[in-house]
């Protein structure tokens, strides 16, 4: 498949290239597209740093990678290198204590930080001490406006400051006058987009991989036998092992001892990376957490009417959103699935235990009293401890969701 990638030169005052911008693109198109800011960043790290890599991209050079909150709160920093990139925290971060807390942790690991489109305020003080570059963007704040903070912040030894979107060469001289290091903007060059080839997922692997990861207690041996059934996959996660993100040792020589290097803690990272990156991609992240609370939903159901169907009731709630999120029939998809008849008809809407289970959450979920009773009729079931089923599976989706983030 065919991905790609916009990277934009800074240069300094000489007028050379020092480092790029990379920014994501899902087409030739040079305009960022709707999506959310941690599934661009996701996306631009799984299509290029676990493909390429930044330095092929960039020609050596630093690269600046955005980081918006959502990526800043589900720690997708850990899967670059720090000594090729630097981090440019968006200004729709808050300048929290938990996200000071966040910022520390990748300073002293060693990440070189950036601030973006900077606004100050007191409450940003503490991160000054921590970053290396500050940002500014000199059409929604003219250089005329931005003297006396600009000054302020030239006293920091640690700053250094860089004038984006600089369109004209006066705007080049006045910024270089005032004290900035480094230039940005369509005065020097526009972004250019850069199209190259990934290989692309089998999204059901993907999603069995997702589900055996969702365990509080994941089998190794199973993830590795999953990894194994794609190629995309496989590639992705021993290209990360040699990335360069994390320092190795030995010689990696089979997929279970790369997720054994990694650590249960981070295949759940590196799993949600995936997923935010390729399964989920357009779609709010509320499907995936309610295809989540629908598996343990049916699962909870399944241990009182048919114990025996435990483990297929958690994937047809875990799989019954799939047509959703991936925007394609549900029969083109389960005929892909490497399940029992049983599961493949419950999903295609064909009667039987599992359907009725799934059917049951499905009345619950959209509050319809006949729907329910007439759904727990087929199964002669007591809707009796549904509400406390339901309470216990936002809970394990909370749980899980925490465990990723």
């Amino acid at each position: 498949m065919k991905v790609f990638v916009a990277r934009q030169a800074i240069f300094n005052r000489k007028k050379q290239v020092v480092a790029y911008e990379l920014l994501f693109r899902d087409g030739m198109k040079n305009s960022f597209p709707n999506i959310a800011d941690d599934a661009a960043t996701a996306k631009l790290i799984v299509n290029n740093q676990l493909n390429l890599g930044t330095r092929y991209l960039t020609s050596g050079k630093k690269a600046l990678i955005n980081i918006g909150p959502d990526s800043l709160r589900q720690s997708l920093c850990e899967f670059l290198p720090a000594s090729d990139v630097i981090l440019e925290l968006l200004e729709t971060i808050p300048p929290t204590k938990e996200n000071y807390e966040r910022v520390r942790e990748l300073f002293h690991d060693n990440f070189r930080l950036a601030l973006d489109d900077f606004q100050y305020t007191k409450e940003w003080e503490p991160f000054l001490k921590l970053i290396r570059l500050v940002k500014f963007d000199i059409i929604q704040n003219p250089l005329h406006t931005i003297g006396p903070l600009v000054n302020q912040l030239k006293q920091r030894k640690n700053l250094k400051l860089l004038a984006e979107k600089v369109e004209t060469e006066e705007e080049f001289e006045q910024a270089k006058r005032m004290g900035f290091q480094f230039f940005q903007g369509y005065f020097f060059a526009k972004p250019k987009v850069i199209e190259h080839k990934d290989i692309e997922i089998n999204y059901v692997v993907a999603m069995l991989i997702y589900e055996e990861a969702l365990k509080p207690n994941m089998s190794i041996s199973r993830l590795s036998e999953l990894f194994a059934q794609d190629t995309a996959l496989a590639y992705k996660l021993l290209r990360l092992i040699n990335s360069g993100v994390f320092p190795v040792k030995h010689k990696i020589e089979s997929l279970r001892q790369a997720l054994v290097y990694l650590g249960n803690e981070r295949i759940l990272r590196f799993v949600n990376l995936l997923m935010t990156a390729h399964v989920a991609e357009g779609k709010p992240t509320e499907l995936t957490r309610l295809s989540i609370m629908r598996s343990r939903f049916c699962e909870l159901i399944a241990q009182q009417i048919a114990p025996g169907l435990v483990n297929m009731s958690f994937l047809t709630g875990l799989f019954s959103l799939l047509d959703a999120i991936l925007d394609r029939p549900m029969d083109q998809l389960v005929t892909k699935l490497p399940f029992p008849e049983q599961l493949h008809d419950a999903l295609l809407g064909k009667a039987n235990t599992l359907y009725y289970i799934l059917n049951i959450v499905k009345a619950y979920e959209s509050g319809s009293w006949w729907k329910l009773q007439d759904a727990c009729g087929y199964l002669n079931y007591s809707d009796m401890n549904l509400p406390d089923f339901h309470a216990a599976a936002i809970s394990w989706a909370d749980m899980y969701k925490n465990r990723v983030y």
